[in-house]
């Protein structure tokens, strides 16, 4: 198969490589719904070492910036409650965790949850978290210009892999919100 977006040495649909995910994003797209088809969702083989956005990009291709999201995960406070929600933006943006992520939640405080604690609840690497097979009950908050893009390369859950994912598949999500201006 070829990828739908980038130049990848091997592409598959997720549902065939189930084993390549971690447990939280298998189960997932093993239990998938929604208008866009599972097999729609595709994994590419990446190297570990190059996860990272920048370092990714200067290895697989500086034209995939505009094509991928990061995915982040924030906690929200307000009194002795704490909300943890993940945010999906462009690759280019940074979450408005401050603002619009902040009023979302109605947290009088908000910030990016330590690693420990984004990898110990979502059951993924960090620099390889994913939207898709995060925990029941979590707002998904997505930029719409994630959105409106064919294809979004994302996390797979893993540092090694990534997935590419129609950009509409995310608003799908279970509490996924899709909000206008959440990357800036």
């Amino acid at each position: 198969m070829r990828a739908p977006i980038g130049h990848f040495d091997k592409a598959t649909p997720a549902p065939d490589c189930l084993d390549e995910l971690t447990a939280p994003v298998a189960n997932a797209v093993r239990e998938w719904t929604g208008s866009v088809p599972a097999d729609r969702i595709v994994y590419v083989d990446t190297e570990p070492e190059w996860a990272d956005t920048a370092v990714f990009l200067e290895h697989y291709g500086k034209e995939l910036l505009d094509r991928s999201a990061n995915c982040v995960v924030v906690a929200g406070k307000r009194g002795g409650e704490t909300t943890l929600a993940a945010c999906l933006v462009l690759s280019g943006t940074r979450a408005d965790v401050n603002g619009v992520v902040r009023r979302q939640l109605g947290a009088r405080k908000a910030s990016f949850a330590p690693m420990e604690v984004a990898t110990g609840e979502t059951g993924m690497e960090y620099g390889g978290i994913t939207p898709i097979g995060l925990p029941v009950g979590w707002p998904v908050l997505v930029d719409s210009a994630v959105v409106d893009l064919p294809y979004v390369l994302v996390g797979s859950g893993r540092r090694r892999g990534k997935l590419l994912v129609p950009g509409k598949a995310f608003a799908e999500l279970a509490n996924a919100v899709v909000l206008e201006g959440l990357g800036v």
